[in-house]
């Protein structure tokens, strides 16, 4: 968008758009802290690992399938959910998604047996997947026109609060033990109380769009034929299966490969997980304003390939330069998700809830699937196995070539046409 068009004021539209003197920096804060809230319990669930596995007596494939109970669940829904409030937005379902993570929450702290805890695993998950694609078009009609910057925003706040878990784990719930986890639902009634807030600002900014949908600038048609779509959209899901797989088998098991190589107690291990995600988190926001910067593809390029020679390191490093590499590969993993995300949003314009939850839900259920399985390579040749098998994943950033600069595309095919 254009310094011209990002000072005009462009009808709102349900899809997601919203005139640059509309767009409200509260809004986006408030969406980013709930971001946080929501992830923070999420990224609970793994830093419990610890603590489940001693008190249900569970093996590595154990462990993977509640990672998968949760990501999947959230995966096979947010697209269901994206698309049906792309046709009938529901600015409240925010705080009700919000509810049922606070439910699974609870279950957890109460969990008797490990079928209940895959049942929490997967109410928290139904919660992920009713905030994320409605949270990420709130955040786009609030940006004004950077929507690289608008996104990273949104999304720091869950690489933070993906950060503060293992702390929070770590220092009131392992030493407290299950039942501390009812404490954390403070969390989950903070984030509905500013999850209503939010929704009543867009369900403010959508009656309005409903009486100018027809003047809106923002067509629902890219110009390209579906099948090209198609294989763009899927171009861009393999680079996010070569970088969530390999966050999620890191993120799951990375506690355990440190007591086992290095010999650390569970509070350190914990420690160098919340640094990880802390460099996540950093990573995100440079990665999203460099996306508004320097273009959507070269920030690809930079981030999913760029990290091959570091996730190939890290296996070999001692415990110092093991550190060192996991801040290295946190920032650059993650700084690919806005540039990602955005361009998704062009190759598909006006469907942002679907293309969102699509992404979203890919990205959980990929890292889902990816720690159920190496949680079973583990059991069998050991947790320092899976890191040399997934070292070589980002060589999958190769298929970045076949993205072409969308502009350029979209004039191709409108001349092809005339």
């Amino acid at each position: 968008m254009n310094k011209t068009a990002a000072h005009a004021q462009p009808p709102l539209t349900g899809s997601g758009t919203v005139s640059a003197q509309a767009a409200t920096m509260p809004i986006l804060l408030s969406l980013s802290f709930c971001h946080l809230l929501n992830d923070l319990i999420q990224s609970l669930i793994p830093a419990l690992y610890p603590l489940l596995k001693t008190e249900f007596n569970l093996d590595f494939a154990q462990i993977g399938l509640i990672t998968l109970a949760f990501q999947l669940t959230a995966s096979l829904l947010q697209p269901t959910v994206g698309f049906y409030t792309d046709k009938k937005p529901q600015p409240y379902s925010l705080a009700i998604g919000m509810g049922s993570t606070l439910i699974g929450l609870l279950l957890l702290s109460v969990a008797s047996s490990y079928t209940v805890v895959l049942i929490a695993a997967a109410l928290v998950g139904t919660g992920s997947a009713i905030f994320h694609p409605e949270a990420s078009r709130v955040a786009r009609m609030a940006s004004g026109g950077r929507y690289g910057t608008a996104q990273a925003l949104f999304q720091v706040g869950g690489n933070a609060g993906q950060a503060i878990g293992p702390l929070l784990a770590a220092f009131i719930v392992l030493p407290h033990g299950q039942g501390a986890i009812a404490w954390v639902s403070m969390a989950a009634l903070v984030a509905m109380a500013f999850l209503t807030h939010v929704g009543m600002w867009y369900g403010a900014n959508l009656r309005p769009a409903k009486k100018n949908v027809h003047a809106s600038t923002e067509s629902k048609d890219s110009g390209l034929p579906r099948m090209r779509v198609l294989f763009l959209i899927t171009v861009l899901m393999v680079l996010l299966f070569s970088k969530n797989v390999y966050t999620s088998s890191l993120t799951s098991f990375f506690t355990f490969y440190l007591i086992e190589r290095f010999d650390l107690p569970v509070q350190a291990a914990q420690i160098q997980l919340f640094i990880f995600m802390a460099a996540i988190a950093v990573g995100t926001l440079v990665g999203g304003a460099l996306t508004d910067r320097i273009g959507r593809r070269p920030m690809i390029w930079i981030s999913i390939l760029g990290v091959l020679p570091f996730t190939m390191a890290m296996p070999y490093a001692d415990l110092f330069w093991t550190g060192v590499l996991t801040i290295i590969i946190g920032m650059l993993t993650a700084s690919a998700f806005p540039a990602v995300l955005v361009y998704a949003h062009e190759v598909m314009p006006g469907r942002v809830g679907l293309v969102s939850g699509m992404f979203f839900g890919f990205a959980f259920g990929l890292g889902g699937l990816g720690a159920a399985v190496m949680g079973g390579l583990a059991d069998v040749y050991g947790i320092a196995v899976v890191y040399k098998i997934c070292s070589f994943l980002p060589i999958l950033g190769v298929v970045a070539w076949f993205l072409p600069d969308m502009t350029k595309e979209k004039e191709r095919y409108r001349s092809a046409a005339a």
